[in-house]
């Protein structure tokens, strides 16, 4: 599946902040000057891979991945406060300023201070805009306000042309939205006494480049939305086909007052086809990306998949009967890793008859429930089972943790391979678990779930690295995991043999090769002490411990939140760790891993991260703690000869610059001798 990448700032003076949504954690951050302010949401360029923002109005600020601080990026002070930078897939970007101009992002930057014209009337303030791509052109579609009347802008690229529309409207329009759909552009709106209005936008325009004259905007009302007592003040429609809409912060009619719902309605036959009450304040916002929807709500982001069914009375009103080898409906899927899920009428009452069927096979002895766990599981469609794998799983868990003597550890263990859960479905069973020292079904969920919050991670930690290796060998471990680590610990090193580095380290680094430590004249006719990086390559730990071990490092975790976890463990658990991560290195850096084929296997990189996250949590006490002397001076030098490897690209990185720079000869042959002269 396409993975979601969100960026996400929180307040004006927040730093921007980019999350993989499936796994709920973030993949940076980066920091502005104190005093700055954000005035522009940061956008992604898809074209040059970069991140795009504005600060303090007029700033625009370009910057990658791998930069810490936006203030070292490249920016740019323009001429007019930007409103906008929007994003198109494969284009462009589009920067709309406050006075209603436009340019392109590339042709803006490549002259900062060129005159903007303006475009709005005075005290004429715009509310909304937004991008609409069709086949041939990119529209651009932006609303104003200006003395209690509301405006619609459509400026179309090719050709360039600004048609000016007018809303006719008895109350405040509070959300657009645009699709493009059968050839045309199709604008939805929702305004504060519940109407919703479409109007039909025609993608080529007829008539003049700038019309001078205000064009009535044609509408028809698609909804009439219940708004109890008074009008809507915070609420956003979206459209999800040519026959449903989704709608945040309108009443549900059948709820009483002061409860927020997303619902969805049937636009064709006017009815109500789901609705979910959401926790926290609404902010009126709603957005639809690749078969999700985004709802702010409270101090949470909930990331919703959906899909429609195909319009009819019968679905309307919940009738909808089922044929042989058809689906239930296209009703709300679960995606493991998503913490809110939308259910439809249908889908609770499946919900509930899942219930009914399940509640008997909670109690009898393991094999009994285990035998009527396979008989009621394979009765189930993949709906009925996306909503049961958790509920049973919970349901379970609570009886293992009221009756030490219960433990159905087959049951868990298929429940768990359906694909179908993740922690926050059922929070307690990792730790039940660990509780048990029920490993296989520990490494499992570490494989399948994402969202493992990182105090659990730590735990799982703590606990395989408390365990003996005695017990840990008697324990059913997957086969491919088990693999990877008998193959990495049976490879013999040749490093001794062989003058060559690998990764820019080798283990036979000698002090005086340091780049930053100048040599002592006392002590240089001394024997030279043993090098600590020359020690025994075995592995410092079990297989099994090594497998369970690289599961963890392989698990989602932020930083931050990590940090705090990782001060709970011993000294004598850190320094094992920091002898399995040097050994796993140490292996890294001949290539052992890359020879080794096998589905999972942490990479350098993860191992690299981990070393840093232990160092940072307990610096100070393995600095003091005699017994980790020997490891932190060979990890010292691992630095070194990676400060020396940096060292010498950098020398070479101008030379690499003018063999890419250098143009190649148009008359070469089949054989030709090119000199190129490197300064």
């Amino acid at each position: 599946e396409q993975n979601c990448y969100l960026i996400i700032q929180f307040h004006p003076k927040d730093t921007p902040c980019c999350f993989q949504v499936s796994d709920q954690k973030p993949l940076g951050s980066w920091t502005v000057k104190q005093g700055q302010c954000i005035t522009c949401p940061a956008v992604y360029n898809s074209q040059t891979k970069e991140y795009v923002v504005v600060t303090d109005e007029k700033v625009v600020r370009v910057w990658k991945d791998e930069d810490i601080s936006i203030e070292k990026a490249f920016k740019a002070t323009v001429s007019a406060e930007v409103y906008r930078i929007h994003s198109i897939p494969d284009r462009e970007p589009v920067v709309l300023f406050r006075c209603g101009a436009v340019r392109s992002l590339d042709s803006l930057l490549s002259a900062p201070q060129q005159p903007v014209e303006k475009v709005l009337s005075e005290e004429e303030v715009i509310r909304w805009s937004t991008v609409v791509q069709t086949e041939q052109q990119v529209v651009l579609l932006f609303s104003t306000e200006q003395k209690d009347e509301h405006y619609l802008y459509v400026q179309r690229f090719s050709p360039n042309t600004l048609v000016k529309h007018r809303l006719e409207t008895h109350s405040t329009p509070l959300s657009f939205a645009a699709t493009y759909r059968d050839g045309n552009i199709h604008l939805l709106y929702l305004f504060s006494n519940g109407c919703v209005y479409e109007s039909v936008l025609q993608t080529r325009p007829t008539g003049l480049a700038v019309s001078e004259s205000v064009q009535a905007l044609p509408r028809s009302v698609l909804l009439q939305l219940p708004v109890g007592e008074g009008e809507l003040t915070s609420a956003s429609a979206l459209p999800l086909d040519e026959a449903h809409v989704a709608v945040v912060g309108v009443p549900h009619p059948s709820a009483g007052t002061g409860k927020d719902y997303l619902c969805l309605w049937n636009t064709h036959f006017q009815t109500l086809q789901a609705g979910r009450e959401l926790a926290g304040m609404i902010y009126g916002q709603l957005w639809c990306y690749s078969g999700k929807l985004f709802v702010p709500h409270g101090k949470s982001l909930s990331v919703i998949p959906f899909e429609c069914q195909k319009s009819s009375l019968a679905s309307a009103v919940g009738k909808l009967k089922q044929t042989s080898g058809t689906k239930e409906s296209k009703a709300p899927t679960l995606v493991a890793s998503w913490d809110t899920l939308l259910h439809g009428e249908s889908t609770q009452t499946q919900k509930s008859r899942v219930t009914r069927k399940s509640v008997r096979h909670m109690v009898g002895s393991v094999t009994e429930v285990q035998k009527d766990m396979d008989a009621f599981l394979c009765g189930l469609e993949q709906g009925e089972l996306q909503v049961a794998a958790g509920r049973l799983a919970s349901e379970l868990v609570a009886r293992c943790q009221a009756d030490p003597t219960f433990y159905p550890q087959a049951t868990l263990m298929q429940l768990v391979e359906t694909n179908y859960m993740c922690h926050s479905v059922c929070p307690n069973l990792l730790m039940l678990a660990l509780e048990k020292n029920d490993f296989r079904l520990c490494q499992l969920c570490l494989q399948l779930f994402h969202d493992i919050p990182e105090a659990v991670t730590c735990a799982c930690l703590k606990t395989i690295l408390s365990v003996q290796d005695a017990e840990l060998e008697q324990v059913n471990l997957e086969a491919d995991s088990l693999l990877f680590m008998k193959t990495l610990t049976q490879t013999t090193d040749h490093s001794g043999k062989d003058s060559g580095q690998r990764n820019g380290f080798s283990p036979q680094v000698l002090e005086e090769e340091s780049c930053d430590v100048p040599p002592d004249p006392v002590t240089k006719d001394k024997k030279p002490a043993k090098d600590p990086l020359a020690l025994d390559m075995s592995c410092p730990v079990g297989l099994h411990r090594g497998v369970l071990i690289n599961e963890v490092l392989q698990t989602p975790y932020s930083d931050n939140l990590l940090l705090p976890h990782l001060k709970d463990l011993t000294v004598p658990q850190v320094i094992l760790l920091l002898q399995y991560l040097r050994f796993l290195y140490l292996k890294y850096s001949q290539d052992v891993h890359s020879q080794i084929r096998a589905l999972r296997k942490p990479a350098v990189t993860q191992v690299m991260d981990w070393v840093c996250l232990l160092l940072d949590a307990h610096f100070t006490v393995l600095v003091l703690a005699p017994e980790a002397k020997d490891l932190l001076s060979s990890l010292h030098m691992f630095v070194r000869s990676q400060v020396k490897l940096y060292s010498e690209l950098g020398k070479i990185e101008g030379s690499l610059e003018a063999l890419k720079k250098s143009k190649k000869s148009k008359e070469i042959g089949q054989y030709s001798i090119e000199v190129i002269e490197l300064f």
